[in-house]
């Protein structure tokens, strides 16, 4: 995958003068040229308002639109109108939140989701929640990181109206157990909402075969531009919700008193939409296409094996969630032991080293992990084996920085 780091041009900068080691690629990725390219070649020659105009122009600018949106169908395998564009994963899980979850939800119903999620996948819940009286409901995952059945049966109960639920962590990069949650969700009539934000760069995700009943990703984390997401939603559901934002393009007809909706996925596009933004997601796709899944997760494991054995050699190192987990994808957190996690990413930092420090819009989690921060390293396509030797060796010094030893 060497030669994959030439369609990178972000990764030929040096950071504080050494060569740079992109490891926060759960937070974003690097745009390949084919990306770049996309964008530019749109503004620069079918730059309209899609969906306006019967010029030319405008007919170019819909179909690059409609294109992308056949194009992110066939990822995902969903069908296009089940397609909505969004800014990312956050407006996505917030559009549920506001039009399916305030609108069917009551008194009394149960919202499940773990207390790992993302902050995205939490908040909009518990808004949801304080305005309808429906209750949270908490999975706990054991001391590997993982979601066990015992969990999931005591939690998912008749009462349980959805499910919201990461399908891959953001810290520990550990997946769901998926299939079990559909079944017990589905067993008792209540839908399934899939955070795919930090899967979608790494494993297939073929909504069909989940049977999930929506699901949310950003591009920006897929190696496309930032402010494009995508929403997917089963038609039948998405048919039955009221529109989130309400202005141009998302209306069949508006009088003075009333207003009736354009179909799906269209009554949930309101205003002008970011149309070079899905070009690229588009563009993005073709590129991962190019390379395909089986290379990319057997060069991805193959790095995450490496980073999980070097770091067991490292003495005052605690991670979380099992490092012999082979359902870990993509993330890997940790601490220095007596090390404050801003300190070992600024240290490592000075070796070029790209690391996130934080709580990483999880503090339940963190909480429930019994610390306030820690450290993530995070995998892309494009890093190699000499990124990961370059991680292990600088982490090994960073007791030495602070003291001597």
């Amino acid at each position: 995958m060497t030669i994959i780091r030439d369609d990178f041009p972000n990764l030929n900068v040096l950071e504080n003068g050494k060569r740079l080691v992109y490891l926060d690629n759960a937070a974003t990725t690097f745009k390949p040229l084919s990306v770049l390219k996309a964008v530019d070649d749109y503004y620069r020659f079918d730059n309209a308002n899609p969906h306006r105009g019967v010029y030319e122009l405008g007919v170019r600018a819909t179909n690059a639109q409609e294109d992308a949106r056949q194009t992110v169908a066939r990822f995902i395998n969903a069908n296009p109108e089940e397609i909505i564009f969004t800014q990312n994963t956050t407006e996505g899980l917030n559009l549920l939140a506001y039009s399916y979850g305030m609108e069917f939800l009551k008194e009394g119903d149960e919202i499940v989701l773990s207390v790992a999620e993302h902050h995205s996948n939490l908040v909009p819940w518990q808004r949801v929640a304080k305005q309808t009286g429906a209750r949270l409901v908490y999975l706990y995952p054991d001391s590997d990181g993982a979601l066990k059945e015992e969990e999931l049966d005591k939690k998912i109960t008749t009462r349980t109206k959805i499910i919201t639920i990461a399908h891959i962590s953001n810290v520990l990069g550990i997946k769901a157990p998926v299939a079990s949650i559909v079944k017990r969700a589905h067993k008792v009539s209540a839908v399934v909402i899939l955070d795919c934000a930090q899967s979608i760069p790494h494993i297939p995700v073929n909504v069909k075969e989940l049977d999930v009943d929506f699901a949310a990703f950003s591009g920006h984390k897929l190696y496309a531009p930032m402010g494009i997401g995508v929403l997917y939603g089963r038609k039948e559901l998405l048919e039955k919700m009221p529109p989130f934002l309400s202005g141009g393009d998302m209306i069949a007809s508006v009088k003075e008193q009333t207003a009736s909706y354009a179909e799906i996925p269209r009554k949930f596009e309101a205003g002008t939409r970011n149309v070079g933004g899905e070009v690229g997601l588009a563009a993005a796709i073709r590129y991962l296409d190019s390379i395909g899944f089986n290379e990319i997760q057997a060069h991805e494991q193959k790095l995450m094996n490496r980073l999980q054995n070097g770091l067991l050699t490292i003495p005052h190192i605690t991670v979380f969630g099992d490092l012999k987990n082979q359902e870990r994808y993509g993330v890997i957190s940790f601490q220095v032991d007596g090390v404050h996690p801003h300190d070992t990413a600024t240290i490592l930092d000075s070796d070029g080293i790209a690391v996130r420090a934080g709580h990483h819009c999880a503090q339940p989690l963190m909480e429930y992990l019994g610390i306030t921060a820690c450290v993530r390293a995070s995998l892309a396509i494009y890093n190699t084996e000499e990124d990961v030797d370059i991680f292990l060796n600088s982490l090994k010094q960073v007791r030495r920085w602070l003291f001597g030893s």
